[in-house]
């Protein structure tokens, strides 16, 4: 298979590499662990790059300088290397390698654990390996990261808590007394099944300093519990807006609130002096109520509690987290226990995909103009490794929204990397019978969305059709036998009417709105139509033979639908059931099942009904599709040729949040849910719509 430049490919540890871990095998949970190996060098290297990976998350400094955090997203069963540029690091002498990993010990909705935590690495300098992960190499758990702690969200993995009187400053140490790593296995083995090359680039990470808080607040100390978050939630009700003092008495609480202008992947961070046992707490928002950041409360659908909290030492130091976190506000609070003149500087990281942007064009409007570029921080924010749904919240890769994420990302970049990373994932990660999984990776079977295997399809014919991709005819046959599976899976779902059903056990998602879900139902199933008639497309590029007999299925389905879903009074979701939503009259139109003088008449009632700017779903209207799925509104229209509607509802309901100065698209309409993120990427697709059609 031909791979974009940079993209992963195989990837081979030279003889004697293995992974390392702990010394204790069932260091499994909440494991933050150092490594360290020593290497004396006689001259500075022309050339010197490590090859690392890690279960799950590392950091890496080279004599004592800060290098980089990762790695790639990845399943066990090929894990990412990142290939780092050491070279301004190294030196004559004694150098010194330090490594910290990070392992939950459970799966989440970014990574998938087996029970083992370690890392895998190797050194190349000048042309020769001159260091590999062994047991020359030293290991010590990290105890100032405290490893009972509950999950973030349901999404993630824990909240961090550390106690800075037990760290120590490891990467420059004396490491000779630590205990030998325990080789977990070899480079390939029966938990890590394989290593590949990372398929994005490695992000630029900004350290911003933090200079002009949005607010201020000072109060009592209210009494801390176990439970960080619920703690800073009780402060803000006790501190009122105010300056705080350059010097703190006993017992009080400070509050700096800093906005980032935009919801960025973030890591928060302070230096400040401590007497030792004051507190310093990290808290990250995205959306105001009441003129005050809107602190998540963790008895919602998400359960966010995004508060880490670090116990200072004597003395002036840095407070930094170890994972990503995402947000617009981010809120630090200290504590006291005896008078202090902390003197704090903050600062955050803010990592970004090195994109080669091409400039957009000038689309003659200033409301359009406006939507673009809120559309293309959106985009920009959910671009990290690979494509993530929302920053705050989830910072997961979504197989379905890839679909819209992709085609904004095109209207910026002919970099196709992010759309192979995920159509690649979904593949690998296929289950047994082949039903590709929702999240990428993931190991979340609750959320196996069934229509997001057509959202795939969908993407493979983006890949096929895409301008930075050189072989498009190699990808389509390399993921030739995936495509067969998936299609044929479904049809084991047909029912004795030939439409399909929702599978059992798995999540039947179409849309949030609130569409009827009702089966036989008449989205899922031109969703399926949709998918056949552009896999006999792309079996037509490579002259395969599965072609001929997805048309004949997709042409019966057509038929089936037309006979079943459709009566005197027009189309239902179900049969006799509710009146078809937006979305479903969309994909009528797409899949050419109704006549053109038809599709004419249905395009007006769309537009009509996307131009009408009630959000709500009274039952005397069409059911209003997402922001998400207008990308299906405005594939149906495009397909007429009404361009001069789409550039409409782009600018009528798009134009309101750019109107209303938001940086970013929001998850729907409306997201006054306390969970409703305002920067999501699968809702900034205009941006791909209104470059595709400027000029027509």
């Amino acid at each position: 298979m031909t791979l974009p430049e940079g993209a992963g490919g195989s990837l081979k540890a030279p003889p004697g590499t293995v992974w390392i871990g702990s010394e204790h095998p069932f260091d499994l949970t909440g494991c933050y662990l150092n490594f360290r190996a020593d290497l004396t060098l006689e001259t500075a290297p022309k050339a010197a790059s490590f090859q690392l990976s890690a279960d799950s998350r590392y950091r890496l400094w080279v004599n004592g300088d800060f290098v980089g955090r990762g790695p790639e997203r990845s399943w066990p069963t090929s894990m990412a290397v990142d290939a780092r540029d050491v070279t301004p690091q190294l030196r004559p002498g004694p150098n010194q390698i330090a490594v910290q990993v990070y392992s939950p010990g459970y799966s989440h909705f970014s990574y998938v654990h087996r029970a083992a935590c370690g890392m895998i690495g190797w050194l190349d300098v000048d042309g020769e390996t001159v260091l590999t992960t062994d047991q020359s190499w030293r290991v010590r758990r990290d105890l100032s990261w405290r490893a009972l702690v509950p999950r973030i969200s349901i999404y993630g993995t824990g909240v961090e808590e550390r106690d800075m009187a037990l760290a120590e400053d490891w990467t420059r140490a004396d490491a000779s007394p630590w205990a030998i790593p325990r080789i977990v296995q070899p480079a390939e083995g029966p938990i890590w099944a394989s290593l590949r090359r990372r398929a994005t680039p490695l992000p630029v990470e900004e350290n911003r300093a933090l200079t002009a808080p949005r607010q201020t607040r000072i109060g009592p100390t209210p009494p801390l519990t176990d439970d960080p978050h619920a703690d800073l939630i009780a402060a803000f009700a006790a501190c009122k807006p105010g300056p705080v003092p350059d010097t703190l008495g006993a017992g009080q609480t400070a509050i700096w609130i800093f906005d980032l202008g935009e919801s960025r992947a973030c890591i928060a961070g302070a230096t400040l002096t401590g007497v030792g046992g004051e507190t310093l707490t990290i808290s990250y928002a995205e959306k105001q109520r009441g003129g005050d950041p809107l602190l998540p409360d963790p008895a919602t659908y998400c359960r966010m509690r995004p508060t880490d909290r670090t116990t200072l030492r004597t003395g002036r130091h840095e407070v930094e987290g170890f994972t990503l976190r995402g947000g617009r506000y981010l809120i630090f609070r200290l504590d006291t226990i005896a008078e202090v003149a902390p003197q704090p500087a903050f600062h955050a990281r803010l990592p970004g995909y090195p994109l080669v942007e091409k400039p957009l064009p000038d689309f003659g409007d200033p409301t359009l103009t406006a939507v673009a570029k809120m559309c293309r921080r959106t985009t920009l924010n959910c671009l990290q490794d690979g494509f993530v749904d929302s920053i705050w919240r989830e910072s997961s890769q979504w197989l379905g929204d890839v679909v819209a994420q992709s085609f904004a990302l095109q209207a910026l970049s002919e970099d196709s990397r992010p759309l192979r990373f995920a159509l690649d994932m979904a593949a690998e990660g296929a289950a047994p019978d082949g039903i590709l999984p929702s999240v990428l990776p993931g190991d979340v079977p609750a959320y196996v969305v069934t229509d997001y295997n057509f959202s795939w399809v969908e993407l493979l014919a983006a890949c096929a059709a895409h301008p930075g991709e050189t072989d498009a005819k190699d990808a389509l046959r390399h993921h030739w036998p995936t495509l067969c599976k998936v299609l044929s899976r479904f049809a084991q779902d047909r029912g004795d009417d030939g439409l399909i059903r929702s599978q059992k056990g798995r999540r039947l998602f179409l849309d949030w709105s609130p569409m009827s879900r009702a089966e036989p139902n008449l989205t899922y199933c031109l969703r399926h139509l949709h998918a056949l008639q552009l896999a006999a497309r792309l079996a037509g590029l490579i002259g395969a033979s599965e072609g001929p007999g997805w048309t004949r299925d997709a042409d019966g389905l057509a038929a089936r639908l037309r006979e079943t879903h459709h009566g005197a009074d027009g189309w239902r979701e179900s049969p006799g059931g509710d009146p078809a939503c937006q979305l479903a009259l969309a994909l009528l139109i797409l899949t050419d099942v109704v006549s053109d003088v038809v599709a004419a008449r249905l395009a007006d009632s769309i537009t009509a009904r996307s131009l009408d700017l009630d959000d709500s779903s009274p039952a005397d209207k069409l059911t209003l599709a997402s922001p998400f799925m207008h990308h299906y509104v405005f594939q149906a229209l495009d397909h007429l040729g009404r361009a001069s509607d789409i550039r409409a509802i782009i600018a009528a309901r798009w134009g309101r949040w750019a109107a209303a100065a938001e940086p970013t698209t929001w998850e729907n309409w409306s997201i006054d849910f306390p969970d409703g993120s305002a920067c999501h990427g699968f809702s900034a697709h205009p941006l791909g719509w209104l470059v595709r059609l400027h000029g027509r």
